[in-house]
């Protein structure tokens, strides 16, 4: 099994971002949980979701194109509960009371994830091996997309710059029915990690959430929608919470100014220490936007998210000036794009030059 571990030095850059980091809560007297701010827009989400679903399922729309709008939104709400919601609870930020973070991470288990297994794959393995290959399953899209030059190459990946895009509405899909299954059976989030063992409790749990979910989002909508609508309108749906998540992500990870790491099979150490692997690793964008903001609960500030994650998204504004100042007295560079649109170009283009390669 690969053994990668970051430099032994004193983490005297982390050090001094933990110090700004705390100096900011004590100083404005702050939890570094949710506020108001996230629990108004988790009551928004969520009654917006329950509506678009009543709709749709019990008083659907005559017009196809104003059902399938409808089904287009909701993909987008889905998507944005997951970033807001889940996300948060998922790492312990959403509030400081524990069963509350619990229950908002089982958010996903209702979306057809299993937020046991997103914990083990995302807390543990993403956020620790940032862009490691063989560790970071998120970067793990082979052999459809090849996102560096230690991944093996195919004919098609020269294609991969136009393709993505499309590929990436699939990825929801994907993840609910197999990549969760697949975990499951296999016993491993990742090349080089196996999963915990789950107890009876969290089988239960696994089974009953997917049962669940293929029931509320395809049984009940068949039953009353009509078989051929559901697949149709279920279909638009998945397909824009997938590119959503998947751009999201992508855009934050899989752009130019990023590293990647293709360790030997023997293992590797990091000559950097941690958070400075997670600079070299990662990348803020549009952060001035204030929808993309809302929307994306602030993964667009990936940098401050990867760096403190059992920090609320809400926080991340104002922490991204403090931590800028600490980068440059380091001498570290903070990336960013200053808009959605220059960040997906740069992906593209970094696609494009890896399927190239």
């Amino acid at each position: 099994m690969t053994t990668t571990t970051f430099a032994k030095t004193a983490p005297v850059f982390f050090q001094r971002l933990r110090e700004v980091t705390e100096a900011y809560f004590k100083e404005n007297n702050l939890r570094k949980t949710g506020d108001f701010r996230l629990y108004s827009k988790t009551i928004i989400l969520l009654v917006t979701m329950a509506a678009l679903y009543v709709v749709l399922v019990f008083f659907t729309p005559a017009s196809v194109w104003v059902a399938l709008g409808l089904c287009a939104i909701l993909g987008l709400v889905v998507a944005s509960i997951g970033f807001n919601v889940m996300h948060d609870g998922a790492h312990g930020s959403y509030s400081r009371r524990k069963w509350v973070n619990e229950i908002m991470g089982h958010s996903l288990n209702f979306l057809g994830g299993n937020v046991y297994i997103w914990k083990l794959k995302h807390n543990g393995n993403h956020h620790t091996f940032t862009n490691i290959e063989g560790m970071d399953d998120d970067i793990d899209i082979r052999p459809f997309v090849r996102v560096h030059e230690g991944q093996k190459k195919y004919w098609f990946h020269r294609f991969q710059h136009i393709y993505g895009l499309l590929l990436y509405g699939t990825t929801y899909l994907f993840w609910i029915f197999f990549q969760d299954l697949k975990k499951y059976f296999t016993g491993k989030i990742a090349d080089h990690t196996a999963i915990k063992p789950m107890n009876l409790k969290q089988h239960i749990i696994f089974w009953a959430s997917k049962v669940f979910y293929i029931a509320l989002f395809i049984v009940l909508p068949m039953f009353f929608a009509g078989v051929l609508p559901t697949l149709v309108g279920y279909g638009v749906m998945v397909f824009v919470t997938g590119l959503v998540i998947a751009v999201v992500f992508q855009l934050a990870h899989v752009v130019e100014p990023t590293g990647f790491v293709h360790p030997p099979t023997d293992g590797q150490q990091i000559e950097a220490e941690w958070a400075v692997h997670q600079m070299e690793t990662t990348v803020n964008f549009a952060t001035h936007n204030r929808v993309w903001n809302w929307l994306f609960g602030g993964l667009n500030f990936q940098i401050e998210h990867h760096l403190f994650p059992r920090i609320s998204h809400v926080h991340y504004p104002a922490l991204s000036k403090r931590l800028r100042k600490v980068c440059a007295e380091f001498n570290i560079e903070y990336h960013e794009f200053p808009s959605l649109r220059s960040a997906l170009w740069s992906h593209l283009m970094h696609l494009r030059q890896v399927g190239m390669a």
